[in-house]
């Protein structure tokens, strides 16, 4: 289905067109970033979305005579929308969604009149690759309003304490090793929510070394600040080249502690609300998971969460948007 939706709430003419692919048919990082400063930026400027199919037609982008245009997807669509600017003299901007590899190098590389990076090791990794872009540095952010400690939580009908995994079913997110980290524990489930290739396979091993303490399940994005007010602990061992996890965010702000990988973005956004180990060692991941169970963390994960509010992301966005629409 190709959506376009577009907010106008003030007399701003300038105007800022995200293309996102699937916004309307996934709930990933990317897209929850769009939904997110969208809604915070409404009643700044113009914004329009362009999802589906839309999302790729550059003579859809053109015929909207955008000021500036971001597009999410990256590889053709980032080289569309920079060829674009041969017709049309808008500005592109890229937030590195795709992590610090081969795609945002590309995203680099088709020459965006500014490239984002969500933490300071992306912002330098970019730096020496930048070839004259210009870089600054934006991290993703947070809904402390819906994602917080008090209100209602999900029955998850599993043994406590419950650790919860949130991401892709896939093999850059590593779930297996937490189902055999979980294992290694004398008590506790481990649930792992989303959806992806890697599925059968997970469920296959999480059955076998878990049985009754072990869940795959999917939920809707709106019944997600319910999950993690349910669990206990959180983590996410993804390789090293994830961009950002707002999932650490979100769980961060709903109060629940983190164990997560040892490297300089996660150190950034988790802080001193987790324990960052060497993600390879399941011996290790266990003997951090029963540590993080045990400490008392008073409001330290919330504490870090808030510093990542959508109020604050989106008025460094309003800044650069305004500043480079209105040149």
């Amino acid at each position: 289905m190709d959506v376009g939706t577009t907010f106008s709430g003030c007399s701003k003419k300038m105007k800022t067109i995200f293309l996102s692919r699937y916004q309307e048919t996934s709930k990933r990082g990317a897209e929850v970033f769009v939904r997110e400063l969208t809604s915070h930026l409404q009643n700044s400027m113009q914004l329009e979305v362009l999802s589906g199919k839309d999302a790729d037609n550059l003579t859809k982008v053109l015929s909207l005579n955008p000021d500036v245009v971001i597009p999410i997807n990256g590889r053709l669509q980032s080289l569309k929308v920079s060829l674009g600017r041969l017709i049309k003299p808008y500005k592109m901007v890229i937030s590195g969604h795709s992590g610090m590899g081969r795609d945002d190098w590309w995203n680099i590389l088709v020459r965006p009149d500014v490239f984002i990076a969500l933490t300071e090791t992306m912002r330098k990794w970019a730096s020496l690759r930048s070839l004259g872009v210009r870089i600054e540095k934006i991290s993703n952010g947070v809904d402390l309003d819906k994602f917080n400690p008090k209100g209602s939580k999900l029955d998850l009908k599993l043994a406590r304490p419950v650790i919860l995994a949130v991401g892709a079913l896939t093999k850059n997110k590593h779930h297996e090793r937490a189902i055999r980290a979980v294992a290694k524990l004398d008590q506790g489930s481990l649930l792992i929510v989303g959806e992806g290739e890697e599925e059968q396979s997970l469920r296959e091993l999480g059955q076998s070394l878990l049985g009754d303490r072990f869940s795959i399940k999917s939920f809707d994005y709106s019944n997600m600040a319910e999950l993690y007010r349910a669990a206990d602990l959180f983590t996410l061992l993804s390789w090293d080249r994830e961009s950002f996890g707002i999932v650490y965010l979100e769980a961060m702000a709903s109060g629940l502690p983190v164990v997560a990988p040892l490297d300089g973005a996660r150190k950034e956004i988790i802080g001193d609300a987790g324990i960052l180990i060497d993600a390879e060692n399941e011996q290790i991941i266990a003997e951090a998971m029963k540590l993080a169970l045990q400490r008392n963390w008073e409001n330290k994960p919330r504490q870090q969460a808030e510093r990542f509010s959508w109020n604050i992301i989106a008025k460094r966005y309003k800044e650069l948007l305004l500043q480079i629409g209105e040149k």
